[in-house]
């Protein structure tokens, strides 16, 4: 039995030593998003709600490339409104019904809106935060922001425009409703 646990722990030495020497294996996956954990989120939450705010609906309509916004939605859109491992989201006009918000609808997931899919295209935005390079933060919305699907937040930022029409919010600051469920 000595003899079998010896080999074994010779095995596991051996394997990982010469994995730490080989000068041409790549650096572990988990070494770059530990640098951007580090983000404080609380620089980018606002404890008031800022003042001017429209829908989405009406910001699309309104707002041109580079436009100083403040835009209000709800968390969601699709079955992952998540831009997963980036601070980015999308979000939907207020003025859309969630399936939740139906009584007796038992939709497991109520924020992508199914009852309202054709209402979707011209009623969402996508929200990101971004570094100093215009790059979405490496770190996931829902641990920096602290943020959940059908929360309405409102956000401060700049408009994006594509050729599409499709609007993104490049997004300095956002304040998060409460939920008004909760509070009742």
């Amino acid at each position: 039995m000595k003899t079998i646990l010896s080999l074994a722990s010779l095995f596991l030495y051996l394997t990982f030593a010469s994995g730490c020497s080989s000068e041409t294996s790549a650096p572990p996956v988990a070494e770059a998003p530990a640098a951007t954990a580090a983000i404080d989120g609380t620089q980018f939450l606002l404890d008031t709600e800022p003042d001017g705010s429209a829908g989405v609906i009406a910001v699309r309509e309104s707002a041109a490339d580079g436009d100083d916004i403040v835009i209000t939605g709800r968390i969601g859109g699709s079955e992952n409104p998540w831009i997963d491992g980036r601070a980015a989201f999308s979000i939907v006009d207020p003025s859309l019904t969630a399936c939740s918000d139906i009584p007796g609808d038992a939709c497991e997931k109520p924020w992508d809106y199914c009852c309202q899919t054709d209402k979707l295209p011209t009623s969402t935005a996508l929200v990101k935060f971004v570094d100093d390079n215009g790059k979405p933060l490496a770190v996931d919305s829902r641990q920096l922001l602290a943020v959940k699907e059908l929360q309405t937040v409102v956000v401060q930022g700049k408009a994006k425009r594509d050729e599409a029409g499709n609007l993104t919010v490049v997004a300095s600051q956002m304040f998060v409703r409460p939920d008004a469920k909760r509070s009742e």
